[in-house]
């Protein structure tokens, strides 16, 4: 009877202390973490997406507009360098890294758009089917790589601020005191700038 009683308690002790941890944030961090390397591994996907679809786009340009060698030259340079860095779920607290690889984007965003004028100047290009179709894909993954980076940057700060807040923090100091803060995207420089706008 006595030794009924003791495993009884064990059992209550073990029950009730899996409900305080559970109820206490323990899980929390460790459930950020994993959903903002879920969401940067949707950025990812949507920036592989956008180089895929560039040497298709280069090379439809390249039949019309054989002259714009420089420009296009630029693009797959550019594609080149984008896709050689290379951001694991490991590196996602080291903001030099995440800078050069946004830096590699926001390159490589603007010599497509470079690109994308310079077909301004070819009627024929504009009016084909394989190019209209690949500028709408195109537009379209940046749309995409605009709403992922968003929710990328949302459970960074979600993560970020649990391991400063009450009562994770608690955790974040003692078992998960090697977790890091994620580093987040940065706009551009002069991108709170008002473009300008010439008639």
């Amino acid at each position: 009877m006595l030794g009924t009683m003791a495993r009884l308690r064990t059992v209550l002790a073990v029950v009730g202390l899996g409900l305080l941890l559970s109820a206490c944030g323990y899980n929390t961090i460790p459930t950020l973490e994993e959903q903002a390397k879920a969401r940067w591994s949707d950025v990812q996907n949507q920036y592989q997406r956008r180089a895929d679809l560039i040497p298709n786009l280069v090379a439809t340009v390249q039949g019309y507009a054989a002259q714009e060698k420089s420009v296009l030259t630029a693009v797959v340079e550019a594609r080149a360098k984008a896709t050689q860095i290379k951001i694991d779920p490991s590196d996602l607290t080291d903001p030099e890294k995440m800078k050069a690889f946004q830096d590699a984007q926001n390159q490589l965003t603007g010599v497509l758009g470079r690109l994308l004028a310079v077909t301004e100047n070819y009627p024929d290009l504009k009016s084909n089917a394989n190019f209209l179709a690949l500028q709408s894909q195109l537009e379209g993954t940046e749309n995409r790589i605009a709403v992922v980076r968003r929710d990328y940057i949302d459970a960074v700060r979600v993560y970020n601020t649990a391991l400063r807040t009450f009562p994770t923090l608690l955790w974040a100091k003692t078992v998960f005191s090697g977790n890091k803060p994620m580093a987040e995207f940065a706009a551009n420089e002069g991108a709170q700038a008002p473009p300008q706008v010439k008639f």
